[in-house]
């Protein structure tokens, strides 16, 4: 890859980013994108703006950047958490250390990597980017020193910076936990495959297990139970009110009306819906009431049960120790809020969850090798030059130069980003199956994925999949693998930095402008005429975040001795990303 051709993928991905971040300006200031981006904040700050019209509303402005700039960890707690604070700490961690790396590495080591070989050199801009890498340095060159020096400068700064954060995120967590109020899940242990005595309830069995053993700190208990119809007629019943409630006696009018269906094209007369007296209501209630009790009896016990503690510390110890000599019996766990229980899996037999792990286990390791297409296909298209010299029916297929820049620089980090989009999703699949009894473990779990398939597949692969096809007589002289891969890995450094710039910054834009959520609005709003839920209030994707931060923390440790030209791209990146994320947690 050329120079130029890294310069064509980067102005098309800084005009895709000054482009999203003007419209994310614009649209954040659009009363009916209020609960797209977080609108907590923006409705008030611009609940005026449903008055009328003003030019404001239109014109791009920087006003989000300087108050994400002046978020102080205090605000970031009070928004979103210590999860927040200890995500923008990861960001700070990364700006530090890589401006340090940068400095050394651009001005150090970049010299001596061009002059590396006595060669004849061309404009900057037609250039290859292995010029600029250690591979253009000479065997036994008597400057590898300084190499070996920066490398480990940045690797002993690392280290004080990250004893310096982990001690800074402790004192944090020790104060929230000093100042927060306690809460129901401090108290409250979830216990898990309950041995019955008897094939009627287990609540006995439950209360003389934790009065025998337990009886100093034991309080009562509540067994889960799996409520199926009871349960279905539950959320609907609180769907149906939460979608009724905005109407009154006053709105709805006793005479039938024409109904206009959400399409907005057809309408028809009915006297289906009518208002009810208050006395039929009351009636309806109790009936409702009366029935309840019946279908309370449908419900079918679990093997679980929440069981309260007098004191934090007897929750604790309860939820520590091995209850009995069988690992699989009487397994307790301290309970996650209220809520933040995933109850669809609290009924789930305790003895099927290994089942379940390594099942989930063995088709991420599936889904990670079908990727290994896609990835390989995309490193074709780094190297078209040396595919069309191994493969000769490929020579005349890119003619025009800017099309082959747009190829090699710009097109394979677009392929593999659109590629990347389905990860999260499968991986977040795979963690519900595993069984999880909270919503925080599970987007742990799928966090924990797709961390490992970006190390393997976008790091690992790509590395590999390049030097096979730089390399396809690879495997015929084993002796010599080190000194080809000492010879191949730099350049595929250079794959990476377009890589940053596609999945870093133009992603970073669009995390911003939140696009499925923007169009989700639309077709909410004006194509399926739905009431906009006040109660729902978006979470932040930890899971498909913090592992790509972590993802390019790795790609600048492993690269900046090898290819120190990613180092300017990253900490643009990371700069965009403190100040991209600050605003999406606390607004």
């Amino acid at each position: 890859m050329k120079i130029s051709a890294l310069l064509t993928s980067a102005g098309i991905n800084i005009g895709l980013c000054v482009l999203f971040l003007s419209l994310y300006s614009v649209l954040r200031k659009q009363p009916a994108n209020i609960r797209v981006y977080f609108g907590r904040r923006i409705a008030e700050d611009h609940n005026r703006l449903r008055e009328a019209f003003i030019l404001e509303r239109f014109v791009p402005s920087a006003g989000w950047i300087v108050k994400a700039l002046q978020c102080t960890e205090e605000d970031l707690v009070a928004a979103a958490g210590l999860d927040a604070v200890a995500f923008n700490r990861m960001l700070v961690f990364s700006i530090r250390i890589f401006s340090l790396a940068a400095l050394l590495c651009v001005f150090g080591i970049l010299p001596l990597n061009y002059f590396g070989q006595n060669i004849p050199h061309h404009r900057i801009p037609s250039e290859q980017l292995d010029i600029f890498t250690i591979g253009n340095v000479e065997v036994q060159s008597r400057w590898l020193w300084v190499h070996c020096v920066v490398l480990y400068v940045i690797s002993a700064v690392a280290c004080i910076l990250l004893y310096l954060e982990y001690r800074h995120i402790a004192k944090l967590r020790l104060v929230h936990l000093k100042r927060a109020t306690p809460s129901p899940g401090q108290f409250t242990v979830l216990v898990r495959g309950i041995q019955t005595k008897t094939k009627e309830s287990c609540s006995s069995d439950v209360d003389d297990f934790f009065t025998k053993y337990h009886a100093s700190s034991y309080l009562f208990h509540q067994v889960v139970y799996k409520s199926g119809k009871v349960q279905k007629i539950m959320t609907g019943a609180k769907k149906a009110c939460r979608k009724l409630k905005h109407f009154t006696d006053a709105t709805v009018d006793q005479s039938c009306k024409a109904i206009t269906y959400r399409c907005c094209l057809c309408g028809a007369s009915s006297n289906s819906f009518q208002l009810l007296p208050t006395d039929e209501v009351v009636q309806s209630s109790g009936k409702a009431d009366l029935n309840d009790s019946v279908l309370n009896t449908d419900n079918e016990e679990c093997a679980a049960a929440f069981v309260f503690f007098k004191t934090r510390y007897g929750a604790f110890v309860a939820s520590e120790i091995l209850q009995t000599s069988n690992p699989t019996k009487w397994v307790t766990d301290l309970a996650p809020e209220p809520n933040d229980v995933y109850w669809s899996n609290i009924w789930l037999p305790y003895k099927q969850l290994w089942i379940r792990r390594i099942a989930t286990l063995l088709g991420s390791v599936v889904f990670m090798i079908i990727f290994l297409a896609p990835v390989t296909f995309i490193q074709g298209l780094t190297e078209l030059e040396v595919l069309q010299k191994r493969f000769p029916f490929l020579n005349g297929l890119l003619t025009n130069r800017y099309m082959i820049q747009i190829v090699t620089g710009y097109l394979p980090s677009v392929i593999l980003q659109i590629f990347l989009y389905t990860v999260a999703p499968i991986m977040m699949l795979f963690s519900t199956l595993e069984g999880p009894i909270s919503h925080s473990e599970r987007k742990r779990s799928a966090c924990i994925k797709v961390l490992y398939f970006f190390i393997w597949n976008v790091f690992f692969v790509n590395v590999v999949s390049g030097t096979i096809i730089k390399q396809l007589k690879f495997f015929s002289s084993p002796k010599d693998i080190p000194v080809q891969l000492a010879r191949v890995i730099p350049g595929q450094a250079t794959f990476f930095v377009t890589y940053v710039l596609t999945s870093g910054w133009a992603s970073l834009s669009s995390e911003l402008m939140q696009l499925f959520g923007l169009i989700w609005n639309f077709l909410r709003k004006y194509i399926l005429r739905m009431k906009e839920d006040t109660e729902f209030v978006p979470s932040f994707p930890y899971h498909t975040e913090v592992p790509k931060v972590l993802l390019f923390g790795l790609l600048g440790f492993t690269c900046s001795v090898l290819a120190p030209l990613i180092l300017p791209f990253l900490l643009v990146y990371f700069f965009l990303g403190y100040v991209v994320y600050r605003n999406q947690v606390r607004s």
